[in-house]
């Protein structure tokens, strides 16, 4: 075939996939051709891979048809789930919290807790907390004339919470709770640095293998178990003997091993510390539980670390203990970081570390935390990394709190069986929020075999 006969062919009804995306270099948004669900004719899709400060990568996309000018908006998270899913709880008390940034993937359960009502999982949203309330109110409102014909009961049920979500907007209901819970651990309320452990929680914990089905990465039900996996009898433990039991990578779902080994800390109790290796995808992690029954009380532990020896101490930090320090400006909420048993300077690394890689990107060595991150906030995280170095290395002095409302913590004394005076120690009635979130309320430890007799026959199948 000729040059001039190959210029006449007609253009081929296929491209290559990349001719098919239009991408503005200004701006980095790309667009592409796309199927309109609505009337089945070719509408546009665009998309944008944005950073976000403190949370990592997104990606929007915004679809419009130019015959039916149906539109649709949807956030996605630009990297993987998460090893474990995480919870956000935020009091709103002022128009700052109102216009806090949400991100809401499609596997998270918004709840406005004052309320009780919950927003249901759909399209992931990048937002604000003021455009989540909106959203719900208009949601509820828009169909109360239909409910008013057809399900008056309802329509009434609903007047008084539709009354008070419209005050909050309205700024008139400070303050009020709301909490994100996102099994994939990709959904996010922004922080700020002035907030406590009473107005902004987050608690990171482990899926369950149902949530891991729903999600699409459990593994095989049918998998060959391992074999020659020696369990431990309930009454055969050993301390310091390592027992090796099957279990589910909570990373890519496989068989994988988790070694337990129960070790005995004087002057204190008996812990349990778990250890997981993936040998098919690499994850591995540590944690470490403690046994025994629940205390009466829970228990405040204060060290004062004046030079590097304090630094060594041994630390035993449970997934239920706050940590804070005021002098750092440090707040780990329980459920962070889960069980470590480490030293003063191992867990103090371990936080820099983990908030390093929230707020600026990983990969990110310089600290810059990208171009979004506005001037004021880049500066007061230069100094809060600063002031954590300068303790991690012995430089300053300060004291770190550990409370504990299961009394499961430890700081190493070096003056037992005589008082430290380095430590300080007491015991504190827990708090109805934390027996509540503790489960500790719906627990009954007497008279549940009567219970369970006068229980009728048909609940008991």
């Amino acid at each position: 075939m000729s040059a001039d006969e190959n210029q006449t062919q007609p253009e081929s009804q296929f491209q290559k996939p990349g001719d098919l995306v239009e991408r503005n270099d200004e701006t980095g948004v790309m667009s592409l051709e796309s199927l309109c669900t609505n009337c089945h004719e070719n509408g546009t899709t665009r998309i944008l891979l944005l950073r976000v400060p403190y949370h990592g990568d997104l990606i929007l996309e915004s679809f419009e048809c130019e015959h039916c000018h149906f539109k649709n908006n949807s956030v996605k998270s630009a990297g993987q789930i998460k090893e474990k899913g995480a919870k956000y709880t935020l009091q709103v008390e002022n128009e700052t919290d109102m216009q806090r940034q949400v991100i809401r993937s499609d596997t998270a359960v918004l709840k406005v807790e004052t309320l009780g009502i919950e927003m249901p999982k759909g399209d992931g949203q990048l937002t604000t907390v003021e455009g989540v309330i909106q959203t719900i109110y208009e949601s509820l409102s828009s169909e109360q004339p239909l409910r008013k014909e057809q399900a008056p009961e309802l329509h009434d049920a609903l007047v008084p919470i539709i009354d008070k979500l419209k005050s909050m907007l309205d700024r008139e209901a400070y303050p009020f709770t709301i909490s994100l819970d996102d099994p994939t651990g990709n959904s996010w309320i922004a922080p700020t640095t002035a907030d406590n452990i009473n107005k902004y929680k987050r608690r990171d914990y482990p899926r369950t293998h149902e949530q891991n089905i729903e999600l699409g990465i459990a593994g095989d039900p049918d998998a060959v178990q391992h074999e020659g996996v020696a369990e431990p009898d309930d009454d055969e433990i050993i301390d310091g003997k390592v027992y090796s039991l099957p279990t589910e990578c909570p990373a890519c779902s496989k068989d994988c091993f988790t070694n337990m080994k129960r070790v005995s800390i004087p002057y204190f109790k008996e812990v349990y510390i778990w250890a997981t290796a993936c040998e098919h995808c690499g994850y591995r992690t540590s944690e470490v539980k403690t046994g025994g029954e629940v205390p009466e009380k829970g228990k405040r532990i204060t060290l004062s670390v004046e030079n590097e020896v304090d630094l060594s101490r041994d630390i035993l930090k449970s997934d239920t203990c706050a940590l804070y320090s005021e002098e750092l400006e440090v707040t780990v909420q329980p459920g962070t970081l889960g069980g470590r048993f480490t030293t003063v300077e191992g867990l103090l690394t371990e936080i820099r570390d983990q908030l390093h890689g929230q707020i600026f990107d990983v990969d990110d060595t310089t600290g810059s935390g990208g171009d979004s991150m506005a001037s004021s906030d880049k500066e007061k995280w230069a100094r809060f990394f600063k002031r954590l170095d300068s303790a991690i290395s012995g430089e300053l002095k300060f004291v770190i709190t550990l409370e504990d409302p299961m009394a499961n913590s430890y700081v190493q004394d070096l003056c037992a069986p005589a008082v430290d005076p380095q430590i300080k120690t007491e015991d504190y009635t827990r708090t109805d929020e934390e027996e509540e979130e503790l489960g500790l309320k719906d627990m009954k430890t007497e008279g549940y075999e009567q219970d369970a007799e006068n229980q009728p026959a048909d609940e008991q199948k």
